[in-house]
């Protein structure tokens, strides 16, 4: 079933067409990728299918009923509210379906059972059941927690969360409210990998339509089955996953340019042939030629401009170093009284490229800055090999020199004299007198990511500490990157989000796991197999703790004399039979009003003795 079928759109700004003639149809199920170049119209696509942007030409046509919810990067408006109010508010529907219910009860209650009033309860009721049933705002705090929000967070304002934490917050807002239709711009930003894990498990189960525009390779290639392609104000639809998407498209835009080829050479040799015998003994011969020539310009394909421009990378050949380019050892990390790390121990080998990887806030920038020299160490020690040279990409910029112009910097961080200094800028997408003489202080976050970048590549250190360098780059600029940092002959420790560039990348992997360092031999996907082989026997070996979803407890063996958990457990295992017997009642009568007030009221009682057993399993655990 079509949540949403879209003909002919068109979108102008400042009456010049972003895109025209956009057609697709959605249905439920469908994870589609917008895919297309920065300044394609994808997130004005996802607004005005949001009602958020107006159209100047076409139509959409939703199902009926159809809830759509939006995540863009836009930092929510209202920081006044608390982050609990903030994202319950994209569940209004919910909390309107709960109201109306206790509304219609108390009517049946005092003897209102006409069938419109019964109708309308059914239908609530089903609409409420679709978006959880009455544990919906159990699964909203799963969405929170699985986000990277602690419960004791909801009570915030928004105003004193981070702008990355604004986004994540915008992002639980958007899954609230059990959308039909849920659009996602982003949404990877300011993500950890295990929320990313978590958010791709959640889209896989969510019974919904998702359009989704992101630039991390390995989260559109887990969740996607389809493609919608905006470029040059067209759109093209693929059905199928994201990967091979990629080959079809490059496979047409091969089989375009060869057409072009071929038509080109068909040109010039009968404008040859009619340029030297229409006027000649073979003048009819040349005007059969002429429409021939003619037929061929009318149906003559254009391949599309180069627009898309992509940052040059292409690192210079590094001096050779000695065999142990970095060696660690028994070294201690702490940040602000927390340890962060103890004990350890490895060291980095010439040409090895390795991924390190571990939670946000596990101490990855924090072992990078210390192996580096630029924080103290704890404990133990950390030292660079002979001839080791490193160049060291922040995640926070923090290395720019902020004094001068974009050129004054890249001229005196690398010693290049001006023009060659200029082509570097340019490589990097810097053109021109205005982009080379701004000011490093003035430069957006974007630009600074990308300068910073210009830098490293020009350094020509052997040993390159690279922290989130994909930050603010596009999918070709992420590959592009990849591809130099896979031919780089010195040594890489990388620390990223991007598991596709983890995956092409890293030969070894160094995990931050519960304080201590731990080595595995491939990239991100062995890590991942090896995590996961590992995470049954591991989980045999640690005592369970409390569920933080509410579940059924667990079943406890009779003690001579029952402890006070054991005794909520037999209320809460007779409080569900009696809920169960009082739903198969009203199955076959929702006019028995007796029965309606009954099951209102053991589910508020099953309710609170839910949450004495989850506080009491908490405190004995």
């Amino acid at each position: 079933m079509a949540v949403v079928i879209a003909s002919n759109l068109r979108k102008e700004l400042s009456g010049d067409p972003l895109f025209d003639g956009v057609s697709f149809k959605v249905e439920r199920r469908d994870r589609v990728s917008l895919s297309g170049p920065n300044g394609a119209g994808k997130t004005t696509l996802l607004r005005a299918l949001a009602g958020q942007t107006e159209l100047h030409g076409g139509e959409l046509a939703f199902a009926k009923g159809t809830r759509v919810a939006l995540h863009d990067q836009r930092p929510p408006l209202e920081r006044g509210l608390t982050l609990g109010s903030y994202v319950l508010g994209g569940a209004g529907e919910l909390v309107g379906l709960e109201r109306e219910l206790r509304r219609l009860e108390s009517a049946m209650a005092a003897g209102q059972h006409d069938e419109s009033t019964l109708r309308r309860y059914a239908e609530a009721q089903t609409r409420l059941e679709h978006g959880g049933g009455y544990a919906w705002r159990e699964r909203l705090g799963s969405v929170l927690r699985g986000l990277g929000f602690e419960d004791a967070e909801l009570e915030r304002a928004l105003e004193t969360f981070s702008g990355g934490e604004l986004t994540r917050a915008s992002l639980a807002r958007a899954l609230a409210g059990d959308p039909d239709l849920l659009l996602l711009d982003e949404p990877t930003n300011h993500l950890d990998v295990a929320s990313l894990e978590w958010l791709e498990q959640e889209l896989g189960t969510i019974d919904a339509a998702v359009m989704i525009v992101a630039h991390d390779r390995w989260f559109l290639e887990a969740t996607c089955n389809a493609v919608l392609e905006l470029d040059g104000g067209r759109s093209t639809f693929f059905p199928g996953p994201w990967h091979v998407w990629r080959q079809e498209r490059e496979a047409r835009a091969l089989a375009l340019a060869k057409t072009a080829e071929r038509q080109a050479e068909d040109i010039a040799r009968l404008e040859r042939f009619v340029a030297r015998f229409r006027y000649g003994t073979k003048s009819r011969q040349a005007q059969s030629k002429l429409k021939q020539l003619g037929r061929i310009e009318r149906e003559r394909v254009v391949v599309p401009a180069a627009g898309r421009r992509t940052l040059g990378f292409e690192f210079l050949k590094p001096p050779r170093s000695g065999r142990t380019v970095l060696e660690v050892e028994d070294l201690e990390l702490a940040l602000g009284g927390r340890t962060l790390l103890r004990g350890a121990t490895f060291a980095l080998e010439r040409g090895e490229h390795v991924a390190l990887v571990g939670p946000n806030g596990s101490g990855k920038t924090t072992l990078l800055e210390t192996i580096l020299g630029n924080r103290p160490e704890q404990g133990g020690r950390a030292r660079l090999g002979y001839g080791a040279e490193a160049a060291y990409f922040s995640q926070h910029e923090i290395e720019l020199d902020e004094r001068g112009t974009v050129l004054e910097c890249t001229q005196s961080a690398t010693g290049l004299q001006r023009p060659q200094a200029q082509a570097l800028l340019g490589r990097f997408l810097f053109s021109g007198w205005g982009e080379h003489e701004k000011p490093v202080a003035a430069l957006s976050g974007g630009e600074r990511r990308r300068l910073a970048l210009a830098l490293v590549v020009a350094s020509g250190a052997n040993f390159l500490v690279l922290d989130e360098p994909t930050n603010h780059l596009d999918l070709e600029s992420r590959e592009a990157l990849e591809a130099a940092l896979e031919a780089f002959p010195g040594t890489v420790l990388i620390v990223s989000h991007d598991r596709a560039l983890l995956d092409a990348v890293a030969e070894r992997t160094l995990a931050l796991e519960d304080g201590a360092l731990r080595s595995y031999t491939g990239g991100w996907a062995d890590y991942v197999a090896l995590r996961d082989q590992s995470a049954p026997a591991a989980a045999a070996d640690v005592p369970p703790t409390a569920p933080r979803q509410r579940t059924k407890p667990p079943r406890r063996q009779p003690a001579p004399r029952p402890t006070e958990l054991e005794r909520l457990e037999g209320e809460i295992a007779r409080r569900e039979g009696q809920i169960a017997t009082l739903e198969g009642r009203l199955a076959e009568d929702w006019s028995d009003v007796g029965s309606i007030a009954a099951h209102r009221r053991a589910r508020e009682e099953l309710q609170a003795l839910l949450e004495r057993w989850e506080n009491l399993a908490r405190v004995e655990t």
